[in-house]
């Protein structure tokens, strides 16, 4: 190996290194944001930064077990729902379970998110219908519930949700209508 490729190797390491040093950092920080819904206060990057099962505990600095207790009801939540937005929809089902009061409607909607995006729409919808009990106005479950109508070939109920969508955000220009009406459209996201 000539002295110029040693040094290319070594910087790479170094490079490494940091690189992996950096990761809890950046989850700590928060890291990502971007519109997937990652991010933010909760200190969970956009990226899945703990092991399948493990959530950032903003306070230790660390991975640890998603417990009721271990972190707050809104930690869970926020971690569970940038889980799910973020395609990881068995870890986020496992930290939203660990949250205390499910009879809150964003739990309820990203339980019903992530089983619904694992195939089984039929429990998503029982999850969104169980939080629209709570909070009717909500219009991320609204757009969910109608994608999930539309996925079942439900078309006249994802329909209504959109007329329902419209009436909440006072016109058709809101993103959870037209995301809703592109939906039906072309029955993927």
């Amino acid at each position: 190996m000539t002295s110029m490729s040693r040094w290319a190797a070594r910087s790479a390491a170094a490079f490494a290194l940091v690189v992996v040093a950096a990761l809890p950092a950046a989850a700590a920080s928060g890291g990502g944001g971007g519109s997937s819904g990652g991010g933010g206060s909760s200190g969970m990057p956009a990226e899945q930064v703990c092991k399948k099962g493990l959530v950032w505990s903003k306070s230790l600095e660390r991975c640890v077990k998603p417990q009721s207790g271990s972190l707050s009801d809104g930690e869970l939540t926020e971690q569970g729902r940038a889980l799910a937005l973020a395609g990881h929809y068995e870890n986020a089902l496992i930290v939203l379970d660990a949250v205390g009061n499910k009879h809150d409607a964003t739990v309820l909607t990203y339980i019903g998110y992530s089983h619904r995006k694992m195939g089984d729409v039929d429990t998503g919808i029982r999850f969104y219908k169980q939080a629209l009990a709570i909070e009717p106005g909500n219009l991320n479950t609204r757009e969910y519930l109608g994608e999930g109508y539309a996925s079942a070939g439900r078309i006249e109920e994802a329909k209504a949700e959109l007329a329902t969508l419209e009436k909440l955000c006072g016109s058709r220009t809101c993103e959870q209508y037209e995301d809703l009406s592109n939906f039906i459209e072309t029955g993927h996201e």
